[in-house]
């Protein structure tokens, strides 16, 4: 089986403002977004990915686009795409901490179904399905070496991230997950491996100096903790 290379897209004006952007259109990369991109880019570059597929969101797409610039086959994937936060999307997370539900997602997750929107479980089952066929098939066209990747979203890659590791969905919220970040997935007979989580380059030695913060919905801001 293969090789994946799960990659969250980059920053976005909605991470910065603490919006939850959800499936909301025109949400594209802040400049930020677009550099660490292109960085990442320069990272994989000397992988030889055979495939990419993307959620078909704006800011995953731009941001496979960027991080894949040397032409590699892409897909868009509706498995992949961001939560369906129902009445939730568009809101300050500031706000929607005051909601009572948002307990239930921080702490029950597995509980949670948004307003007029998905459950989490479901988010996280399609996910995982989308991913884990994706790998079959491309195993079977490239062969069990085979090195793949994935553009989408904070709850969608800490839900794959944490199948991957074993941890259920009620605890997935202990994973850190941040804007052009890579996590490394080895799909095998014998079993699943994580090489890699939430990598950011060089990136993450400034960060340990900074104000800690708890993994929240919709995954990391990229943004400096003040």
């Amino acid at each position: 089986m293969g090789t994946l290379l799960l990659i969250r897209h980059g920053r976005t004006p909605a991470n910065v403002q603490g919006i939850l952007a959800g499936r909301s259109v025109g949400v594209e990369l802040d400049q930020v977004g677009i550099d660490s991109a292109t960085a990442l880019g320069q990272r994989v570059k000397v992988l030889d990915v055979a495939h990419v597929v993307v959620s078909p969101l704006e800011r995953t797409v731009q941001t496979g686009e960027l991080v894949f610039a040397n032409g590699v086959q892409m897909t868009k994937e509706a498995g992949l795409l961001e939560c369906d936060y129902g009445t939730w999307q568009g809101r300050s997370l500031a706000e929607l901490s005051l909601e009572p539900e948002w307990k239930i997602v921080q702490d029950r997750p597995d509980e949670m179904v948004f307003p007029q929107g998905e459950s989490m479980q479901a988010m996280s089952d399609r996910a995982i399905k989308t991913i884990r066929d994706w790998d079959m098939r491309l195993s079977q066209e490239h062969g069990d070496s085979v090195i793949w990747a994935a553009v989408s979203h904070g709850d969608i890659i800490k839900a794959i991230c944490a199948d991957a590791l074993g941890i259920s969905l009620r605890n997935f919220q202990r994973l850190l997950v941040d804007p052009a970040s890579v996590s490394v997935i080895h799909y095998g007979e014998s079993g699943v491996s994580v090489s890699k989580l939430n990598d950011t380059g060089e990136s993450w030695i400034s960060k340990l100096g900074e104000k800690s913060v708890a993994p929240t919905l919709g995954g990391q801001s990229g943004k400096e903790q003040e």
